[in-house]
């Protein structure tokens, strides 16, 4: 009679779960998984070809726990502001860490620096990421081993210009700052860089590859916060627990930042969602109001025959096909116009301080942008190409066809069906329809 009991069912789940048809890293693209090996096994030999040559002292195994208790202790306390900040916003190499990592650069052997990372991101992944559900294993595992890549990287250029850590830096006096700078510089770039071929696998926009501005201003406020961690530890240790709670407060404020952001902006395409617009659309008539010269344009953009993509690929490849659309309208127009997604396959532009007849030669612009478009689509194992793309547009212009942004939206959707319901792929105005 076979042993069903709760330790054999539970010995049948933890293997289960172990095995390697269950591993997130294998369900990825091939690239991705190449990349991924070639990072952690660059960081493991580079890690342990270091460990080869240095003799650990006392002083900088102190220093290490110092560091590890500080950063699991800010952990801990800004626990929640992490999991939302990474539910609104998931840049994987930017991250509150850089505090403790950059310190380890200027205070510890690489070797040191490599368990610190390792004791951070094991205790962010347990504490911090596993509830989110959409942060596997391997992807803590490889940003540890990113970070850990570019601590070697720091540390190399320090050493090269003949700086011995923190403690070589006040030998040198004032001299030092520029070299513990270009560690700095250093630190950031290659951070972004390593990530960026693993981003590009799934990530197109420069956005989602290289972070927001409140992302890389957090990260270069943490890299100065790992600067004082040294010298405090260096100089005075007592006074390194003083970083915490800025650090804290500097968290939450990113938060906020990112939470305006995201409120206003569409999850799919990283456009400005119908809030975000409707809002930038309103201050522009507000300030076309005062000048009595004053125009502007307002499109509307639909994708032709959008659901026989869907049903032909499959709404993952609906969803590609969007982004692609949406950056090519961005393209298409000026940086400072605006582009919202308004659900669906629908777009709507604002063309502030333009001429009726330039508001259809843009109109004209996109729709033959998106007609020569060719976007590339994962289809299982094989990669797809969709072409034929098609758009029909509906052109309005203040104030001829309104005087508020409910008319203006309501001329051009208009104008929109007259495209649609007379032969699609064509660019219409108010003008026309009335």
């Amino acid at each position: 009679m076979n042993d069903t009991g709760p330790p054999v069912r539970a010995v049948a789940r933890v293997r289960d779960r172990m095995s390697p048809r269950r591993w997130s890293l294998l369900a990825q693209r091939p690239r991705l998984i190449g990349y991924v090996l070639l990072v952690e096994t660059t960081a493991l030999a580079l890690t342990a070809a270091t460990a080869a040559t240095v003799s650990i002292r006392p002083r900088e195994v102190a220093v290490l726990a110092a560091l590890a208790g500080m950063g699991v202790l800010q952990a801990e306390l800004g626990r929640q502001v992490e999991r939302v900040r990474r539910r609104v916003n998931n840049t994987p190499h930017i991250n509150m860490t850089s505090v403790w990592t950059f310190a380890g650069v200027l205070l510890l052997p690489t070797v040191l620096v490599a368990v610190l990372v390792a004791t951070l991101y094991l205790h962010l992944a347990v504490r911090s990421w596993y509830r989110l559900r959409r942060v596997p294993a391997f992807r803590t595992v490889f940003n540890s081993c990113l970070v850990i890549l570019t601590c070697h990287a720091a540390g190399f250029v320090l050493a090269r210009t003949g700086i011995d850590g923190m403690d070589g830096a006040l030998d040198r006096g004032w001299t030092s700052i520029g070299a513990l700078a270009l560690a700095a510089v250093t630190y950031f770039l290659v951070g972004a860089l390593v990530a960026v071929p693993g981003l590009s696998v799934t990530s197109r926009s420069f956005q989602e590859l290289f972070g927001g501005w409140a992302d890389n201003l957090l990260e270069v406020a943490t890299l100065c916060l790992g600067m004082l961690t040294a010298l405090a530890l260096a100089t005075f240790p007592a006074l390194a627990a003083v970083v915490i709670p800025p650090l804290l407060l500097l968290h939450r404020g990113v938060l906020v930042k990112q939470l305006e952001v995201a409120a206003t902006t569409d999850e799919k395409t990283g456009l400005f969602n119908t809030l975000g617009w409707h809002n930038l659309a309103s201050h522009e008539l507000t300030r076309a109001k005062r000048d009595e010269h004053a125009s502007f344009g307002v499109l509307m953009v639909d994708l032709d025959h959008f659901k026989l993509i869907n049903d032909r690929h499959g709404h993952l490849a609906g969803d590609t096909v969007l982004k692609a659309v949406a950056t090519t309208i961005g393209h298409a127009v000026r940086d400072y116009d605006s582009v919202g997604r308004f659900g669906g396959e629908e777009f709507v532009v604002l063309l502030p301080d333009i001429a009726e007849t330039e508001v259809v030669t843009v109109a004209e612009r996109i729709r033959d942008a998106v007609a020569r478009l060719e976007v590339e689509v994962a289809d299982g194992d094989e990669e797809k190409v969709i072409t034929g793309l098609s758009a029909s547009i509906g052109v309005a212009t203040y104030p001829g066809a309104g005087t508020v942004v409910e008319r203006l939206l309501q001329a051009a959707d208009t104008a929109l069906y007259e495209a649609k319901n007379t032969g699609r792929n064509k660019v219409v105005s108010i003008v026309d329809v009335a």
